[in-house]
């Protein structure tokens, strides 16, 4: 029986700093971690991002990589040279150049992990969850 929490188990109380630029897209992401048992903090571009991150400094950053006024890969690094042990994880739909170009870039430049859009609410909270656990989220090799 494994000793380390549940994903799920993870996330409850902690926080979850959420940058997305599509109002409905970042309206679900803090449903969903909210209703995982997180303090949700949004952001609408990574200007006002970095801004929140560093006023509250959450536990875990979920960001977009194509936003308004400051990028994702940007601002991730930004967040990561201000705090290396923060868990990121990147989001993209892809826009022009495709979700998978960005995302690699995105997780060759800081990010702990990375999705593409489209995702279901349950994959990304666990993909969080997995990333507050005390291991990271790293399997047993």
């Amino acid at each position: 029986m494994p000793k380390d929490p549940s994903p799920e188990h993870a996330l409850a109380g902690r926080t979850v700093l959420v940058i997305e630029d599509d109002p409905i897209m970042l309206r679900n992401l803090a449903q969903w971690f909210q209703q995982a048992g997180c303090k949700v903090m949004v952001a609408h571009d990574g200007v006002e991002g970095l801004k929140q991150f560093n006023t509250l400094r959450p536990d875990a950053v979920v960001t977009d990589i194509i936003m308004p006024n400051r990028e994702g890969v940007e601002t991730l690094m930004a967040i990561k040279a201000l705090d290396p042990g923060v868990k990121i994880l990147a989001i993209s739909g892809g826009g022009r150049l495709g979700s998978t170009d960005l995302l690699t870039m995105a997780h060759s430049l800081g990010a702990d992990a990375v999705m593409a859009k489209p995702f279901r609410s349950t994959d990304i909270v666990a993909a969080v969850g997995r990333l507050l656990l005390p291991d990271g989220g790293q399997e047993a090799t």
